[in-house]
């Protein structure tokens, strides 16, 4: 690892912009700091630009029995994802990776790549092969109350889905490096290309092909986005391939060790969209509403959660793989205290500010106000788990950065398969919103119970929680919601800009002004804890003094 002088966010003798576009160096390494400022800002944007794809299928085609299906068309290629450890492929990938590069044993490290990359690729090729072939079968199991027209438009979007994953899989190992390497510009632009081909795909295809045109646009986008702008950035930093399909290879077996339990659990973070589309299949539009809804909700546990959580883990592995156990658990603590209460205070704006939020957002061409109010429900419902899926990312990173997938697998799906009943029973008695309503309750127990096995298995003490700045971070909340939410009854959203602009920007301002002053009052720390730069020491391999790696705040990804 290079010096601590080539990576200090706060080095004398450069300036603020010099700082910045050093930083935004494809080729620069980045301290924990930097890699969560750089991770934010690249999932903002690409929430942003993610928002404009949502507009515009919202502008174009509203939410209705078609759109359920393009939503629904998702769910075959994103479960092949899910069972072949797609989606945790790079997180397993990395822990081998960065051990054996920390270690100066650069040919393991490289073997390890080439074995993984080449014989998960084809097994990915081999997945989207059959699931092509009986993708109507398929199809009919997942959503058995879809009509004829519904379920044959759905197979004919998932067929252009399906090859995507095998880019997703690929780019996946391949922004493992990088990420091993401290480079996170090029994973950081794999999902803005991705969501900006979407758009591309319907604005340029759609009067030829209709829907369709946004599924070709995925696809083109899950080749450029999260394959080939990491495959440019690795050859680029001197990363080579050779074909080898050596699978008695000790890195690649145990890579399968490690994501063996990936494979075979479930997880609820991965499986509740599942299930709330399954039991919302019968309701004309309600699978898109959900998924209007659970998109922007998806903005702040993207900004507070997977950019914190990306770009933690290469430096949760280290601590953990050099053996500094104590910094290790302080480091996850001092991030999840800093991240639950910063969540806390957001749900505060965004459960009274749902309604003119949604409406402002989406309301428009075929999606009109009372697709709003429904889908406002949602979101509402779905803003009271912020903490809890924002949490539950770095404690299951925490896992993966000791190499122990087994636990959290094993307990993940425990939870989900006791949620199921949760979710039955709370849709019949209040429909689509006791969906969320389930969701909130399952996420709920799976933060419970990492929390709980990290503390049994004294990778991370609760006991170093500091829960007396938590409670003061949640009081501030409350105090600040209920004031917030007071304010929005004064401004009736009725469906036009002006009152949704006049209701958020009270609805702000109050917020702001109870924030402030229950964080002053109550002497929370976590503004200062936000601000904090130094971190623990990380020990430079090319040298053998140690040097001080510095962040802000423990938000390390």
């Amino acid at each position: 690892m290079p010096s601590s002088a080539a990576h200090n966010p706060d080095e004398p003798g450069l300036g603020l912009w010099a700082r910045v576009l050093r930083n935004l160096r494809p080729s620069h390494q980045h301290s924990p700091f930097s890699a969560t400022l750089l991770m934010i800002s690249a999932v903002m944007l690409s929430r942003v630009i993610g928002y404009v794809r949502e507009m515009y299928i919202a502008w174009a085609f509203g939410a209705g029995p078609l759109t359920d299906a393009y939503v629904g068309a998702f769910t075959l290629p994103d479960f092949l994802n899910y069972i072949l450890a797609g989606g945790t492929a790079s997180i397993t990938f990395i822990s081998i990776y960065t051990r054996h590069t920390s270690k100066g044993s650069d040919r393991q490290a490289q073997d390890a790549f080439n074995s993984t990359i080449t014989i998960m690729t084809a097994v990915v090729l081999a997945g989207t092969v059959l699931l092509e072939l009986f993708t109507p079968q398929f199809e009919r199991l997942i959503f058995p109350h879809f009509t004829a027209d519904q379920l044959a438009l759905c197979v004919h979007l998932t067929r252009i889905l399906l090859p995507g994953q095998i880019f997703f899989y690929a780019g996946g190992i391949v922004s493992a490096v990088l990420l091993s390497r401290r480079m996170f510009l090029y994973p950081a632009l794999g999902p803005i290309l991705y969501n900006v081909f979407i758009i591309l795909g319907g604005v340029v295809g759609s009067h030829r092909f209709g829907i369709s045109a946004l599924a070709y646009g995925a696809l083109v986008g899950a080749i450029t986005g999260p394959f080939l702008i990491n495959v440019i950035g690795a050859a680029k930093d001197g990363l080579t391939y050779r074909l080898n399909f050596d699978w008695r290879n000790p890195e690649f077996r145990e890579w399968v060790r490690l994501s063996m339990p990936l494979m075979l659990g479930v997880s609820l973070v991965s499986a509740d969209d599942w299930i709330q589309r399954y039991f919302a299949s019968g309701g004309a539009g309600d699978i898109t509403r959900l998924n209007y809804a659970k998109r922007l909700f998806a903005v702040p546990i993207s900004v507070l959660g997977q950019a914190t959580g990306q770009a933690s883990l290469p430096f949760f592995a280290r601590l953990f793989g050099e053996g500094r156990r104590k910094d290790f658990a302080e480091t996850v603590n001092r991030s999840v205290y800093s991240l639950t209460s910063a969540s806390f205070l957001f749900t505060a704006l965004m459960m009274p500010a749902a309604l003119p939020l949604i409406d402002l957002v989406y309301r428009r061409g075929r999606f009109d106000f009372q697709d709003s109010r429904a889908t406002a429900v949602y979101f509402f419902w779905f803003a009271l788990s912020l903490a809890l899926w924002s949490a539950q990312a770095l404690y299951a990173r925490a896992f993966y950065a000791a190499g122990d997938t087994l636990t959290p697998m094993v307990a993940s799906t425990i939870v989900t398969l006791a949620s199921l009943p949760v979710y039955k029973m709370l849709f019949g008695q209040l429909g689509v919103t006791g969906l969320v309503i389930a969701s909130d309750i399952g996420i709920l127990m799976h933060t419970m119970v990492l929390a709980w096995l990290l503390d049994r298995k004294v990778l991370v003490p609760l006991g170093g929680m500091s829960w007396g700045e938590l409670l003061k971070a949640l009081g501030t909340a409350v105090v600040a919601g209920l004031l917030s939410y007071g304010v929005a009854q004064t401004v009736p959203v009725r469906g036009t800009c002006e009152a949704d602009l006049l209701s958020l920007s009270l609805i702000g301002i109050t917020w702001l002004a109870a924030v402030a002053v229950g964080l002053w009052l109550t002497k929370s720390t976590l503004l200062s804890e936000l601000r904090r730069k130094k971190a623990p020491a990380t020990p430079n391999v090319t040298s053998p003094e140690p040097v001080v790696e510095r962040t802000r705040g423990g938000l390390e990804p």
